[in-house]
């Protein structure tokens, strides 16, 4: 490349430089409170007990995307509490097995999975990151479960219920410095949700028109990523 090629590209250089964001602003010190939120995608890692009075037949929960947010404070340079919140998730529930996977969607919930954690942010040196790791509590409390069409029509009007839930919450993140006190933030969850999905029924053509009622038991257990940004306060 020539010098006159190079002096050329100097303006555009220092242009660049200009509006490139110093990631020497920010850092995570004892007594900060900062927020993150972005957009969180759930994906369970799910395991069905069999559906009682249908044996070899369970459920599937499927995927949700939606808005996470959280709030941080530290207590020393190196640990800090977090509280993790979001908008509601909506899930579908599907059928499983021989009687059951032929009704697909057999029902939709919403959940709301408030997490205490306490982080850990080790010294790495490495200038504007900042990972850390996490564990603690999770609370998951469900609501607006609704059956589907497809179950009303084999079991009648269905009334459905889920257990709320109380977990072991793990969790792995890092920030990167961005300007002022903006940065941007990835985190990865694993949250221990267990419930008890519970089906009262009217009864329709999959139970000889008899009412009752039955349950299953679900390991959700999903893995939650969240892009997003953070500001410091």
């Amino acid at each position: 490349m020539s010098r006159l090629s190079i002096t050329r590209k100097w303006p555009l250089l220092a242009g660049l430089l200009c509006i490139t964001p110093s990631p020497a602003t920010l850092a995570h010190d004892a007594g900060d409170w900062f927020t993150r939120f972005g957009v969180a995608h759930v994906a369970p890692n799910d395991d069905s007990g069999d559906v009682g009075g249908f044996p070899g037949n369970g459920v599937s929960v499927d995927d949700a995307t939606g808005v996470g947010i959280s709030i941080s404070y530290m207590y020393t340079d190196n640990w800090g509490f977090e509280l993790l919140g979001a908008l509601p998730f909506e899930h579908d529930i599907n059928g499983e097995g021989a009687a059951l996977s032929g009704l697909g969607k057999i029902a939709s919930t919403k959940q709301l999975p408030p997490t205490l954690l306490v982080n850990y942010y080790p010294q790495t040196g490495w200038k504007g990151w900042h990972p850390y790791v996490g564990a603690g509590l999770n609370y998951t409390a469900f609501f607006d479960e609704d059956a589907s069409g497809s179950l009303e029509a084999a079991l009648g009007n269905t009334d459905v219920t889920l257990d709320d839930s109380v977990g072991l919450a793990l969790q792995l993140g890092i920030d990167w410095d961005w300007q002022d006190n903006w940065f941007v933030n990835a985190a990865l969850w694993y949250i221990q949700i267990d419930t008890t999905a519970e089906l009262e029924f009217a009864g329709g053509p999959a139970t000889g028109g008899a009412a009752g009622q039955t349950e299953v038991d679900v390991d959700i257990d999903p893995w939650v990523l969240m892009l997003g940004l953070g500001y410091r306060f």
